[in-house]
């Protein structure tokens, strides 16, 4: 993650990136190993792209955007939601009973999530921000991601200040973490 172009774009092209992974996902048979893989993998950015925003993107939208602080504060609980989620996921190989039933409910709460930003959220935001202020959260979209967690922490807070200061030292833990066991990276 890390494409270019303003915060819309940015956040749209982690979209498919992530729906990309889902079709993984959905492609291989009940109970493939590959399947924890891909949910593993698909957990990082979720956790990367959902800090970002929560970081910069809804603090912008309740500045801008009319009824913006009913429209960040339902994102942020669609995000608590599925953090939740991951977290159950975390402890969960891909041959588990639970596996199929929680991965099958965070790919669909994401997916409404994705299609809710994009329809609504995304809209708005581009026809009340200036272009200039597109493009530097973009920039700073990209830098949030760079060091935001890669795993789920749901007790942590969602909301700034807060969750400033967790996120990178968590970040540099999970992704230590991650580097030593080799998680979100196949086999093959």
């Amino acid at each position: 993650m890390g494409h270019g172009g303003n915060v819309i774009d940015e956040l749209m092209t982690d979209h498919r990136e992530v729906e990309e992974i889902f079709g993984r996902i959905e492609a291989l048979p009940t109970g493939h190993k590959d399947r924890k893989v891909y949910a593993d993998q698909a957990t990082m950015e979720l956790i990367r792209h959902s800090v970002a925003e929560e970081e910069y993107l809804y603090p912008a939208v309740r500045e801008h955007v009319a009824g913006g602080d009913a429209i960040a504060d339902k994102e942020i609980e669609d995000h608590s939601e599925a953090e939740q989620l991951m977290k159950d996921l975390e402890s969960c190989e891909a041959d588990h009973g639970e596996f199929d039933r929680l991965i099958g409910k965070l790919m669909t709460e994401v997916r409404s999530h994705i299609a809710d930003e994009e329809q609504n959220l995304f809209p708005k935001l581009r026809a009340a921000c200036p272009p200039e202020a597109l493009d530097k959260l973009g920039d700073k979209i990209r830098q949030a991601k760079k060091t935001a967690p890669t795993r789920p922490h749901p007790s942590a807070p969602d909301t700034p200040p807060a969750n400033k200061l967790l996120a990178p030292g968590a970040g540099m833990v999970d992704r230590m973490r991650d580097a030593l066991s080799g998680r979100g990276k196949l086999d093959h």
